[in-house]
């Protein structure tokens, strides 16, 4: 092992997956909320694509764009749990090179996926608020379906420069990835070559998907909050801000982590490493599992048909 580890190699055959360094033996507990957090993900998601695709009447964009995040949240845990819990239940530690490097294409084309989807939602939320009478004029299924066409085409060409810079350089010393699974960052560390031009590309990604949706989406919820406090009475105020509720939910749980964490892995040298690891793992679940539940308990047409499918003896 020793050998394969101070080899220098412009591809290596596999990289070996740590999990969460220094926390090894309590990799079986450990894994017991991350298996829970992905069944709740699966399954709060499918249920949403169900509920959505057998109701007729929310073939509506609010309800289509929420699809789109589904299964964007299905792919990211999906992309990084299975083989997480490998390693945590059954020590499977090696990753093949080229699916290192698929795992962590997916995991960023993705994360970007769902950043794209969170402005379109509340790009639908400003219209039915702002523009009521124009929402289903403005919102066409055409103009939904171009919508996540873009949202797809620009995470995917976006991060397509991440595998195809990594896939050149030759790599020494060690592949030993200490992750429990292939981030981008993780994976520059090992190369023995120049990575600047990945990682401040890697940062301009941070900046440039995450700034600029975050400010397509203040300027949103600028306007809808407007629009809210123009209106004349309490109540209409609190019903309206009801209905753009679930998606500042979504967006707080979903922007608040990730660029402290991505700044945090690149700069903060003092910060413990297997305390880092946890709380990426964390916010990278938290969003599949937390959009399902805040979707599904707040918004009534989801809630009253989700009860219809598990009807109560005494109802």
């Amino acid at each position: 092992m020793s050998d394969s580890n101070t080899t220098e190699f412009t591809n290596p055959s596999t990289f070996i997956l740590l999990g969460i360094p220094g926390l090894e033996a309590a990799h079986v507990w450990i894994s017991i909320p991350f298996c829970a957090m992905y069944i709740i993900a699966l399954l709060g998601n499918f249920t949403i694509l169900f509920i959505v695709m057998t109701d007729p009447s929310l073939h509506r964009p609010m309800y289509y764009f929420l699809c789109m995040l589904a299964v964007t949240d299905l792919v990211l845990c999906t992309s990084t749990l299975p083989k997480m819990l490998s390693i945590f239940w059954f020590n499977s530690r090696e990753i093949d090179f080229s699916a290192c490097l698929t795992q962590m294409y997916f995991l960023h084309c993705f994360s970007a996926m769902e950043s794209g989807i969170l402005v379109a939602m509340g790009f639908d939320r400003y219209v039915a608020i702002c523009d009521p009478l124009r929402h289903s004029t403005i919102l066409t299924n055409p103009l939904v379906a171009k919508i996540g066409l873009v949202v797809v085409l620009r995470s995917g060409m976006i991060v397509l420069p991440y595998p195809s810079l990594l896939r050149q350089w030759p790599y020494c010393t060690t592949n030993i990835i200490p992750q429990p699974y292939c981030l981008h960052m993780a994976v520059v560390k090992l190369a023995c070559a120049d990575t600047r031009v990945s990682s401040y590309y890697g940062l301009f990604l941070l900046f440039f998907v995450m700034g600029l949706d975050g400010i397509f989406i203040a300027v949103s919820y600028t306007q809808i909050l407007r629009a809210i406090f123009s209106l004349p009475t309490k109540d209409a105020r609190l019903k309206t801000f009801e209905t753009c509720g679930s998606h500042l939910f979504v967006i707080l749980a979903f922007y608040i982590p990730r660029p402290f964490i991505a700044l945090m892995y690149r700069f903060a040298q003092t910060v413990p490493l297997h305390f880092h690891i946890l709380i990426a793992n964390v916010s990278l679940l938290m969003p599949p599992m937390l959009n399902p539940v805040i979707y599904g308990v707040r918004t009534k047409q989801i809630w009253d048909r989700l009860l219809r499918l598990f009807p109560h003896k005494g109802g």
